[in-house]
């Protein structure tokens, strides 16, 4: 006779594989509405010791359909794909294209000085360089290393 054990968080681990395969699919961040899935820009974030480096991926859009707002903890962007319309008499047309309104905030990791940031908008990709503050600059973090009482 066969005993197999019984182990109640193999299902959660199944269920967490099915959820994650729904959602594996997209290659864009997308935000949830009523009516389905709309496209958020894509983003990549690098952090050097005196600023952040921010790149995001809007293929389409004119640097005119773009609001970016820069705080001292976040990027804020707004920005409208337009549809082009286009009359024809025959045949169908599939399209995969969101048109439409989008945001998106992107939290950042140290303060940055917000009157500073340099963008640069080719070929569908922005890149902001956001300065960090002098603070966050000089920051430095002392770790206690205490020797366990023998």
């Amino acid at each position: 006779m066969l005993v197999r054990r019984y182990n109640p968080w193999q299902e959660l681990n199944t269920l967490e594989r099915h959820i994650n395969g729904l959602f594996g699919d997209t290659r864009v961040p997308s935000a949830r509405l009523e009516k389905g899935f709309i496209k958020v820009p894509a983003a990549e974030l690098q952090e050097t010791k005196d600023a952040i480096h921010l790149k995001l991926e809007l293929p389409g859009l004119d640097a005119k359909d773009l609001d970016i707002q820069v705080t001292e903890d976040a990027v804020h962007v707004f920005g409208e794909r337009k549809s082009e319309t286009k009359t024809e008499e025959k045949g169908t047309t599939s399209s995969e294209f969101y048109y439409g309104k989008f945001q998106r905030v992107i939290p950042l990791s140290a303060r940055v000085q917000n009157t500073n940031v340099t963008a640069d908008y080719k070929d569908g990709i922005l890149n902001l360089t956001l300065p960090k503050t002098e603070q966050e600059k000089n920051k430095v973090v002392k770790v206690n290393l205490e020797q366990p009482a023998a």
